[in-house]
């Protein structure tokens, strides 16, 4: 683990080189940690796959209290890849209709459509970051099975919920957005509302597992197919 300066009023914290259940695990206890050594002094904290970032009030603290802290916490940290994360099941509407990709990626995978959905909805997901637009979550990792790269071509327009997959992460959209993943469903939950408390119904560290609904129960729920191009 290293610390480095990251601005006038920032500090970032490298847990590791690669991602794992492990360094994600030690990302969220030091978040926790932090947020109560350093109440009244934080301005935000940004967590990553392997990283950390601490920015701080420079009014309440400066550069060497908040290193000689992070220091501390660091020393505090468990090894154990156990997560204190919420359980979130999100609903997912699977089928060539809601998930353009889906077809190609069994085909390439040489599994049936119910073979992909099944391995892809049977895995419990670790939120590892969220990034892109506010509510992108990139979970991982799932079976290498159903890994599939980036489209060779991203799309212009990929609706919101559109549940993806490129290489081993896989992730909801949250908005209409251009994208260059592999589109194998729909989730009818918002991932991203300004207008709800919390915003998000996901944070980093929590558990992700999708839920395999119909089309009735799609649209129930308030899904909708949106536009693809």
């Amino acid at each position: 683990m290293r610390i480095e300066i990251a601005g006038e009023n920032a500090l970032i914290i490298y847990f590791g080189e690669k991602t794992d259940p492990r360094v994600s695990a030690q990302v969220q206890q030091a978040v926790t940690i932090l947020e109560s050594e350093l109440s009244g002094k934080l301005i935000d904290m940004v967590p990553s796959y392997a990283s950390l970032l601490v920015i701080y009030d420079q009014l309440a603290t400066d550069h060497f209290e908040v290193r000689r802290c992070i220091r501390k916490v660091l020393g505090q940290l468990s090894d154990s890849d156990s997560s204190e994360g919420n359980l979130v099941i999100l609903p997912a509407y699977y089928s060539p209709e809601s998930g353009p990709d889906l077809e190609a990626l069994a085909q390439r995978a040489d599994l049936s459509i119910d073979e992909v959905i099944k391995l892809h909805s049977e895995m419990e997901y670790r939120v590892y970051a969220i990034g892109f637009a506010p509510g992108f979550a990139y979970l991982g990792e799932v079976d290498e099975r159903i890994a599939a790269p980036r489209l060779s071509t991203p799309r212009m327009k990929v609706p919101r919920g559109a549940i993806a997959i490129a290489d081993r992460q896989t992730a909801v959209y949250p908005a209409v957005s251009p994208g260059g993943w592999n589109l194998i469903g729909l989730c009818p939950t918002r991932m991203f509302d300004p207008k709800a408390t919390p915003t998000m119904p996901v944070q980093v560290g929590d558990r992700i597992k999708f839920n395999p609904i119909s089309r009735e129960e799609f649209f129930a729920q308030g899904g909708e197919l949106g536009e693809i191009k």
